[in-house]
């Protein structure tokens, strides 16, 4: 029952219609017009960072556009904070909150500190591919594209060792992980701030979405916001390694957190289609929504939840089961904020 459902939603590959093109110069060289500066700004919550700053630092010293690395402890333990407060002094600066007050308002933190012309958010848990003068002198070569200018994310080739962490990296390996050229197609859907810089003056209108404090979605936000601004995103091959990977329990956990969150930003957005065009998930719902069997997906995720999630978190892990237990928990999260019922599943 599950596989044809699976294979009935599945999405076909649309060719992409009046989408405007950005044309980026590959061999083109950095604007020296202006002075302009870019701050780097890395939220972090108990991740050692220490390589990763020491990384980034020495590529500052190369290229002087880069004028300072900011790092977001989230209510971090003693130990952690201890370990970035030791990495202060010399372009680096440490923005502490006592609490953990999440992706949002920490990232909305560094950005009112940030000194820079622009801002380069990244991951705390990722890995530069090359050399850190390479990674920052490649924005340069691209910072007069657009105001908001996303670099990528890739994932190692080879599977990790661990297959406790099989789930995460074939997900990223397979989905997240994509060239620009495809990227561009359709610019602000599946927007992410792994790895973006974004010219300050934009940033402070649109801003993170502060009441979003659990995981998720708070970047699929500010894509929809850009969209509805008409702020273009440029997409470019300048990506950092997702070196970070979850359990694939935690990895479940995270998504159910996700999804919780995309339930209520859609109902609390205005423009529900434009919001939709940002997000594949929210096409195939609307989908399923014009046929009426919601209730299908959401019986269908309450009575076979658990035998999901253990295949899920086995050696034989299949994307498109991956999806439709995606699909089918909106549904079921759906059918919670709308009706505001309790269901027993969570």
């Amino acid at each position: 029952m599950i596989a044809k459902l699976v294979n009935a939603i599945s999405l076909p590959n649309r060719k992409a219609k009046n989408i405007k093109k950005y044309v980026v110069h590959l061999n083109c060289k950095p604007c020296m017009s202006f002075h302009m500066t870019i701050s780097v700004l890395i939220p972090v919550n108990d991740y050692d960072i220490v390589a990763l700053v020491h990384n980034l630092k020495d590529g500052m010293e190369k290229v002087p556009e880069f004028c300072e690395i900011l790092i977001g402890d989230d209510g971090s333990s003693a130990d952690y904070r201890k370990k970035y407060q030791s990495l202060s002094g010399n372009g680096i600066r440490v923005v502490v909150s006592e609490e953990n007050v999440g992706r949002a308002t920490i990232r909305n933190k560094l950005a009112l500190e940030a000194k820079g012309d622009f801002l380069l958010f990244i991951d705390a848990d990722v890995m530069i591919p090359g050399t850190a003068e390479a990674f920052m002198l490649t924005w340069l070569n691209y910072i007069n594209s657009a105001r908001v200018i996303c670099g990528g994310i890739l994932y190692h080739k080879n599977p990790p060792g661990d297959p406790d962490k099989f789930l995460r990296w074939k997900y990223g390996f397979f989905r997240e992980q994509k060239k620009a050229r495809d990227r561009n197609r359709l610019p602000h859907s599946g927007f992410s701030t792994f790895n973006v810089l974004i010219d300050k003056s934009v940033f402070s209108k649109v801003r993170f979405y502060e009441e979003l404090k659990q995981y998720g979605h708070e970047d699929t936000l500010l894509g929809y916001q850009l969209k509805k601004a008409g702020i273009n995103v440029v997409h470019i091959d300048n990506g950092l390694v997702h070196d970070g990977l979850e359990t694939n329990r935690e990895f479940l956990t995270k998504t159910k957190l996700g999804i919780e969150n995309l339930s209520k930003l859609y109902d609390k957005v205005t423009d529900k289609k434009t919001f939709s065009s940002t997000v594949r998930l929210l096409n195939t719902y609307n989908r399923i929504k014009f046929f009426r069997i919601e209730r299908i997906f959401t019986g269908l995720f309450i009575r076979y939840r658990d035998k999901m999630e253990i295949r899920l978190d086995s050696s034989e892990i299949s994307l498109k089961l991956f999806w439709f237990y995606k699909i089918s928990m909106f549904c079921t999260f759906r059918e919670i904020h709308s009706r505001r019922k309790s269901i027993p599943v969570f």
